[in-house]
């Protein structure tokens, strides 16, 4: 299972460290990630990210970046390349989250070509999709698997394979008070993991969206794990998330 967050651009690098710090002191002791049950994670901004690995990988996490540019090197002022991202040790890279999509223009082609880019250089893309407008899950269904399909066509293309995590996060969750609910996300969940477990990937399903404590045992049949946002701040809601996971493997 894989558990993390993507800290956007909440934290300076001062709390930044202060919080890697203490997820990483929960995740060293809890039988859910020293057994392997749980992959844990965090997506901090750029230039944090060469304070937060060290911290992070002795305590088993995996450390991400929130982007990435599609070209290896280049004249691309501002752009972070999956090379150097790889050099510093980012095993996941965070592709075509809403918001990137919403304020900054990013279309299918441009998450495709990143998308191609990290896994190139052996990092998984966290791959974000999710239907911009509440309705029926076969819908949003539908509307994902397209997503999903336009995102890796280029990977498709060129032969490469390897982990993909496909971060399931309906737009119109994004930020709200409450995350979709429990039928919608496990009748989504189930169908993405359907659909991916007849391509060519290492595929998990993560929910996203207003996702946090408690949440986790009512939609597991489904998905893979949990993309956390704000509700993770607190470091300790990250680690009843993390006992969550525990419970959960005690009842199977």
């Amino acid at each position: 299972m894989l558990i993390g967050s993507s800290l956007k651009m909440y934290f300076g690098r001062a709390r930044t460290i202060e919080w890697t710090r203490a997820v990483a002191a929960i995740c060293a002791e809890h039988p859910a990630v020293q057994q392997g049950l749980v992959e844990p994670f965090v997506i901090p901004t750029f230039p944090s990210i060469p304070d937060v690995v060290p911290i992070a990988t002795e305590a088993g996490m995996l450390v991400g970046a929130q982007d990435l540019h599609w070209e290896d090197a280049g004249a691309f002022t501002g752009e972070v390349s999956a090379p150097e991202l790889a050099e510093h040790g980012v095993r996941l890279a965070e592709i075509g989250h809403a918001e990137r999509r919403r304020m900054f223009g990013e279309t299918d082609e441009t998450v495709a070509r990143k998308v191609a880019a990290a896994l190139r250089h052996g990092i998984a893309p966290v791959l974000c999709i999710g239907e911009e407008v509440q309705g029926d899950p076969d819908t949003a269904a539908a509307a994902c698997i397209a997503q999903l399909e336009a995102s890796v066509s280029l990977a498709l293309e060129q032969g490469l394979t390897g982990r993909l995590v496909v971060a399931y996060e309906p737009v119109w969750a994004i930020g709200a008070p409450q995350p979709a609910g429990d039928d919608h996300i496990r009748a989504v969940g189930s169908f993405l993991r359907a659909h991916a477990a007849a391509g060519p990937f290492s595929t998990q399903v993560i929910y996203g969206g207003s996702a946090g404590p408690g949440l986790l045992p009512r939609i597991a049949d489904s998905v893979d794990g949990m993309f956390l946002g704000r509700f993770a701040h607190d470091p300790a809601a990250f680690g009843r998330i993390l006992d969550e996971a525990l419970e959960l493997e005690g009842e199977r």
